[in-house]
């Protein structure tokens, strides 16, 4: 596109160039052109002022015209006081859309365990622990209600990704899902403690997380679906048998000893990309307009690390919507990463967002570092999405009054986006 756009540019100059220095024929012709300027010139005046009275007085319905701008929240399971109650949710919500925030992400696969009453998953075996709210209700269908009576979206978010616990019942239950590192070790340390990981290459755990998604889309009236980080695997991992005996059936060989070798990092990345690839097809084919909605970390790392090619996934029109999840303290460390060039790429395609820290539980963030990082992050034209919702109030050095006035003046006029049809 930007090859394009500069040969454009290129032609532009030119003819430019040829039009302004091409010589004119006579001198008669010139004076004539004078004669005429001296009378249109005063014409050419008074539309000039009548333009700028027009547009100045157009200037603030612009500015309130619906816009594709991410502005959202993710609902944790820490925040399942106020999810388990209908009063608290609607609350909420009203407390959202005055703030013209305008979607939700909440929680729907953590730790194991699906977060809604799910067929599939008790089919599995895996018994949901957190589905039901206060007088019994399910608890995404009111959150999804309420979202939409307040005009906000609502794209349900599949947290943990592959991601789960040694002591879930997923991991007990299902052993084989699961891939080791090269020593045979299982487990690795996460911001969520100790967890396994399932074989994403595995046919059988793929068909499980498509049919969690899938009941989501179909069950819900959502406005689409959200990976994370999580929807990846540490590049130390890949070892199991399953996976070693489908790289030697592809490559006549066996993995390299070396987790980071190039070509091992870029099979494991391919075959999650492709099976990324299905994942979305199915998605689209139940409900086109979908919103297919990623957050992982910056693009070096979420590939090397994680063999996580989002910048592929991108290009293969299987993400919708992008938040990059940005958590820095430091306010020029911030500024370096959300002005990283994939990201600039991805917004030319895509809404794309970053992720902010609005604090945690044993962590509290200032209003003054909250904003800082959304004034960044507005003037490089891009979203936002808060983690997470309790902590946008509570927990914080500042009042609820004092956090409350302040995320007013983050968003002063609203910006609305389509809902998924």
């Amino acid at each position: 596109m930007s090859s394009r756009s500069n040969h454009q540019s290129k032609q532009w100059r030119v003819w430019v160039a040829n039009a302004s220095f091409k010589p004119m024929k006579s001198s008669s012709f010139i004076q004539g052109w004078r004669r005429k300027f001296k009378y249109i010139f005063p014409l050419l005046i008074l539309i000039s002022f009548v333009t700028v009275l027009l547009v100045d007085s157009f200037t603030p319905a612009i500015a309130q015209l619906p816009r594709q701008e991410i502005r959202g929240v993710w609902m944790t399971s820490n925040d399942f006081d106020t999810l388990k109650n209908r009063v608290k949710v609607q609350d909420a919500m009203s407390q959202l859309r005055r703030l013209n925030f305008n979607t939700i992400y909440p929680v729907v696969w953590n730790s194991g365990y699906v977060m809604y009453p799910s067929a599939f998953a008790q089919r599995a075996g895996i018994q949901p622990f957190v589905y039901r709210g206060a007088d019994g209700h399910d608890i995404l269908a009111d959150l999804i209600n309420q979202a939409h009576r307040k005009g906000l979206l609502a794209i349900p978010w599949f947290e943990f990704g592959f991601m789960a616990p040694p002591t879930s019942e997923l991991a007990l239950n299902y052993p084989d899902w699961f891939t080791q590192k090269r020593d045979g070790s299982q487990t690795s340390i996460s911001a969520a403690g100790e967890v396994m990981w399932l074989n994403p290459f595995h046919p059988k755990v793929q068909q499980f997380i498509t049919n969690l998604v899938l009941e989501i889309v179909t069950q819900y009236d959502v406005d689409g679906i959200q990976f994370d980080d999580h929807m990846s695997l540490p590049h130390e991992f890949g070892y199991d048998r399953y996976t070693v005996a489908l790289y030697s059936q592809e490559t006549k060989k066996t993995p390299p000893t070396d987790a980071k070798d190039p070509a091992w990092v870029k099979w494991r990345a391919d075959k999650i990309t492709a099976f990324m690839l299905k994942l979305n097809q199915a998605v689209k084919q139940r409900k086109p307009q979908a919103i297919f909605s990623l957050s992982p970390n910056y693009y070096d790392f979420a590939y090397k690390f994680q063999l996580q090619d989002w910048l592929t996934w991108i290009q293969q029109n299987i993400v919708d919507e992008l938040i990059v999840q940005v958590y820095r303290p430091n306010l020029q460390s911030f500024v370096t990463n959300i002005s990283r060039p994939e990201i600039q790429a991805a917004q030319q395609i895509i809404p794309t967002g970053i992720g902010i820290m609005a604090g945690l539980r044993n962590s509290p963030v200032s209003m003054q570092q909250i904003k800082s990082q959304v004034r960044a992050v507005q003037e490089r034209g891009l979203g936002v999405t808060f983690f997470y919702y309790e902590s946008l109030w509570n927990d914080a050095p500042e009042s609820l009054n004092e956090r409350q006035a302040a995320f007013e003046t983050l968003f002063p006029s609203p910006a609305l986006r389509a809902r998924a049809e």
